[in-house]
């Protein structure tokens, strides 16, 4: 961090002394008031609900301008990394600061490529849950239950147990999602196979049963290796914040992840994708496209509680730039497949022409977001609802990761301890039971 020559100065109208905050100028971005003194020196806290403008950490790895529509991973443009690298790139990337060498992508892919078996208990781990079990419920127990079995790596202040552990999570989460989407609709589990990509991998384990293998379709592995990619990080959000204050303890790095896959698991967070899908069914149930004009009146009438799922985004004021890439995918993996006639993609592409050219969600800048994408190009590969926050999991697991590291390395971090504004009843003295109302 670099402070700036310039200072903030509060003041106060009761008469209390002034004082000078410190700013701090980041590479690009909003300048930063530091108020870690605010406290000791005047005895108050700052009050900012939902974090909306406060910093929480410093961080080198991704950058989000939201009114420009810009995503950079380290510096580089999403939109350089979803059409030029791959999923692993990108994940040595996040993790490294810098992009592989060939011989670097090579030794990196080989690594996560022979880890991606789990140990044989995890299958018995899997039995003690019921076959309707949420694949997200499933999920954050498997995840959190490594740590039951890698003993090795749970150091979370051993630089090189946190790259073990990073090569493991990394390299497990395509087994441990499909094993749990194949234990719901009671398949035998498919082990990984070293000879394919890391996608192409994850939908053979998907897919795949003992009777017939699956030839993974070259253009559904790279619309799936691009869900990976816009998935892998996204600055201080939900998850990402609760990974780091989990880890703020300095818990193992399989439960600080753990913890990251139960946030992500919020409608509001992971779920998006998983809402926009039932939306687009459920308008489907009312007549489909035919009536989609009597269901945007519905979404325009504040009275009426109906909300327009996969539109619009808490930080990007713009079009978000993953949803321009994604819709690219999109269209693309349902021309391969054909499904432009099916009922629930015709709605979904009206629905994306309302929107991209009503002037009410023009104007309120509800553009269609990455999840209203992916989760199509996720039903349309064949992957159930249910299982799609799963997968996002799986993606951002890597910077989650990074997330993590970076904590760690950080000499001014410290365990996380927000404050709060109290509003209860004051001290008060306990009554004889007889004598209470």
């Amino acid at each position: 961090m670099t402070p700036s020559d310039v200072k903030a100065t509060l003041s106060f109208s009761d008469g209390s002394p002034s004082m000078d905050l410190p700013i701090y100028k980041g590479t690009i971005g909003p300048d930063v008031i530091d108020i870690r003194k605010l406290y000791g020196q005047t005895g108050k806290f700052t009050y900012d609900p939902g974090f909306l403008s406060t910093a929480s950490c410093n961080s080198t790895i991704t950058y989000i301008d939201g009114d420009k529509g810009e995503l950079l991973y380290r510096g580089y443009p999403i939109e350089q990394l979803a059409t030029q690298c791959d999923y692993l790139e990108t994940c040595y990337l996040l993790l490294n600061g810098e992009l592989p060498s060939g011989k670097e992508k090579e030794d990196f892919t080989h690594l996560v490529t022979h880890h991606t078996m789990v140990n044989e208990q995890m299958q018995f781990f899997l039995r003690g849950f019921r076959r309707d079990a949420h694949p997200m419920a499933i999920l954050t127990g498997l995840v959190g239950g490594l740590s039951a079995f890698y003993h090795d790596s749970t150091d979370i202040h051993n630089a090189e147990h946190r790259a073990i552990s990073a090569i493991r999570l990394i390299a497990k989460m395509p087994t441990l999602v499909s094993m749990a989407y194949k234990y719901t609709i009671g398949q035998p589990y498919i082990y990984p196979k070293n000879d394919l990509s890391y996608a192409g991998n994850f939908m053979r384990m998907m897919f795949a049963t003992p009777c017939e293998d699956y030839n993974p379709n070259e253009v559904l592995v790279r619309a799936m290796d691009r869900i990976f990619i816009l998935h892998a990080d996204h600055e201080q959000n939900a998850s990402t914040s609760t990974v780091r204050l989990c880890g703020s303890s300095g818990t193992n790095p399989f439960a600080a992840i753990a913890a990251g896959v139960a946030c992500l698991w919020g409608p509001a967070h992971g779920g998006a994708n998983e809402a926009a899908l039932n939306m687009l069914e459920d308008v489907q149930k009312m007549g489909g496209v035919e009536k989609i004009g009597e269901f945007i009146k519905q979404v325009k009438d504040k009275n009426s509680g109906i909300k327009l799922m996969g539109f619009g985004h808490r930080v990007y004021k713009n079009y978000d730039p993953r949803a321009k890439l994604m819709r690219e995918t999109c269209h693309e993996v349902l021309d391969t497949l054909g499904l432009h006639d099916d009922p629930i993609f015709k709605l979904a592409m009206a629905l994306e022409k309302i929107a991209l050219e009503d002037e009410y969600f023009v104007a309120r800048k509800l553009y269609p977001n990455v999840d209203f994408y992916s989760g199509i190009v996720q039903r349309a590969i064949g992957i159930p609802v249910s299982l799609f926050t799963a997968i996002f999991a799986l993606a951002r697991t890597v910077g989650w990761i990074a997330q993590l590291n970076e904590m760690i390395g950080d000499p001014e971090y410290k365990i996380g301890r927000p404050r709060q504004l109290y509003n209860g009843a004051a001290q008060r003295n306990v009554k004889a039971i007889g004598e209470r109302d």
